[in-house]
């Protein structure tokens, strides 16, 4: 495509966001998601809905499955472009990005046809089922329990920080189905409705005071035998291949919420003095560097081809997640010293409270979705070649 295909193609996006993230979407413009106190996630699914009435959900996806079926050069545009205009958090990002592409994958055609509909339309959330209290970045140490009962797989056990639970309809989860077995072998994917007897959530108090995790425990919980994607015994291949997704192009989605929070970090510095300071601007000035660095990896990630189709995890790839944590953790540590003393004093500034947000939330990136010393063994291991 021509330059003047992408930039057509990059003014629409930002006219239709114009257009409709307003009036009774205005409120959501800028939140960042469900941990963020301004969100209303009845009025984030209304959104969703909205965003799909425009073909907004599903742009990457192939089109015999309701996709448009968008080169990837305007996948990139239309991520960037929704934060930029201030798009809110989407409740369907698990469902559109993580596991879409996993059913389309793996999924039996009536397992396709009955669920990509729902996350096409913005009618039904998902939730992810894999961390629990004691295989958080040891995985493979899955304890909860799926047994088939009949017509049914019957499933006992607990799941941890689980993103959105409270607000999703379904979720799938990593089980263990094979008495005996241990580590990797031994475990199946289901797809589980939430809202039955038999599951409880239990929202997970933040630092930030919201809660956008939770506990989820499975007392006797069912799903139907035929929802499991891949063969039973084979769920870690499943798990590891839905992981790879994380790794799309929806990642220059979240650098460019990074980009905007840099943008509010510069106005509260000139705003107060400290950009004043030399030392406080030559901080700045080497996190605007490495934030376009951090840009520049995902795009060659993405331009190195799609792991899922079978390709190689490349090293950029293998590196993308220690290093936009740790980026993102001392940007934290920034934006509490540009904002200094008021770091600690809630008051009514949007620019400041954002950056409050910031700094107490940026102390998890390194945590969740793989500790640093977890990323640091799979470079060692995987990117690199080394000896366990």
């Amino acid at each position: 495509m021509t330059d003047r295909d992408h930039d057509a193609f990059r003014a629409e996006v930002r006219t239709w966001m114009q257009e409709h993230l307003r009036g009774e979407f205005a409120p959501l413009a800028g939140c960042g998601g469900l941990g963020d106190s301004r969100y209303d996630p009845k009025l984030a699914k209304r959104w969703e809905q909205e965003l799909a009435r425009g073909g907004w959900v599903g742009v990457g996806w192939p089109k015999e499955h309701g996709g448009r079926a968008l080169p990837l050069s305007q996948q990139v545009v239309f991520h960037e472009e929704y934060v930029r205009a201030g798009g809110p958090g989407r409740l369907g990002h698990i469902g559109e990005t993580l596991l879409a592409p996993t059913l389309m994958a793996f999924g039996t055609p009536p397992q396709q046809q009955r669920f990509l509909p729902g996350i096409l339309a913005g009618t039904e959330y998902w939730a992810q089922g894999y961390s629990e209290p004691n295989a958080g970045s040891d995985l493979a140490n899955v304890q909860t329990r799926a047994r088939l009962e009949g017509d049914s797989w019957v499933i006992d056990g607990q799941k941890t920080w689980t993103s959105w639970a409270h607000e999703s309809d379904w979720i799938f989860v990593v089980a263990r189905c094979e008495a005996g077995s241990q580590r990797h072998r031994g475990l199946v994917m289901l797809l589980v409705p939430l809202r039955q007897p038999g599951v409880t959530i239990r929202p997970i108090r933040q630092i930030t005071g919201d809660s956008e995790f939770n506990e989820v425990f499975f007392a006797g919980a069912r799903t139907e035998a035929s929802l499991h994607l891949g063969a039973p015994g084979e769920g870690w291949k499943v798990a590891m291949a839905l992981l790879g997704f994380e790794r799309g192009v929806s990642t220059l989605g979240q650098q460019a919420g990074f980009e905007r929070e840099m943008e509010c970090l510069v106005e509260v510095a000139r705003r107060n003095g400290a950009a004043r300071d030399p030392l406080m601007r030559q901080r700045i000035a080497h996190a605007a560097v490495a934030l376009d660095a951090l840009r520049c990896n995902a795009l060659r990630v993405l331009a190195q081809g799609d792991e899922a189709e079978g390709a190689p995890v490349t090293r950029e790839a293998y590196i993308a997640k220690y290093v936009w944590s740790n980026w993102r953790r001392d940007f934290g540590r920034l934006a509490a010293d540009v904002l200094g003393a008021a770091a600690t004093l809630p008051d009514d500034d949007p620019l400041a409270q954002k950056l409050r947000q910031v700094w107490l939330f940026s102390r998890s990136d390194t945590i969740y979705a793989g500790t640093n010393e977890i990323q640091l063994n799979l470079i060692a291991e995987r990117a690199l070649g080394m000896p366990r």
